[in-house]
């Protein structure tokens, strides 16, 4: 017996185990009969490798591939990712505001502004380059935003103050100096007046 006899035979073996239940036979016959066109670039192979083992594990298992549906779209046009940036300009490395700290609102967006330079005259711009300037729970706020919320310089300024602004204005140290407890006055009264 030569070895494709033997090979034929361990087929027909095998055939018959699987001959009370046709389900896999039928799956193997299913994909073994139609021929699909290989795709020639490498990237196109693996799309086309990855779509067969989805398809497979959909139809024999009835698995179905996790897809990602999270995927981050900017708040402002995307227009505004196709505008160059000025001549021979180096994006800074921006201080960055948390929302953790003491700094305000307006202090961070005039820092923002002037660590810009030439980049601060367009708007677009700014509002493009403004997430560079955030980390933590502003980030975080930042990327929340509805994609395309964002038009001009003006509306995301508006919408961070109105996010962000506490409303306590920071005290000075000559305010500090100037402040003598009153006659009578608790020291707990006192310490609320700071």
């Amino acid at each position: 017996m030569n070895l494709a006899q033997q090979v034929g035979g361990q087929q027909a073996a095998a055939n018959a185990m699987f001959h009370g239940d046709r389900a896999p036979q039928r799956h193997v016959e299913a994909y073994q009969q139609v021929p699909d066109p290989q795709p020639t670039h490498r990237q196109d192979a693996d799309a086309y490798w990855a779509d067969k083992i989805a398809e497979v594990m959909r139809d024999q298992f009835g698995i179905k591939p996790r897809v990602n549906t999270y995927s981050y779209r900017t708040l402002y046009p995307p227009a505004y990712d196709l505008i160059p940036l000025p001549n021979q300009y180096k994006v800074p490395d921006f201080t960055k505001f948390s929302g953790q700290d003491d700094t305000s609102t307006m202090e961070h967006v005039n820092r923002f502004i002037i660590q810009c330079g030439e980049a601060a005259n367009r708007d677009e711009l700014r509002v493009r380059l403004f997430s560079s300037s955030l980390s933590g729970s502003a980030f975080t706020w930042f990327i929340s935003l509805p994609p395309n919320s964002v038009i001009a310089w003006a509306d995301l300024e508006k919408q961070f103050h109105k996010y962000f602004f506490s409303g306590v204005h920071e005290k000075k140290i000559t305010d500090l100096v100037r402040l003598r407890q009153r006659n009578n006055e608790s020291v707990k009264i006192f310490v609320q007046r700071l």
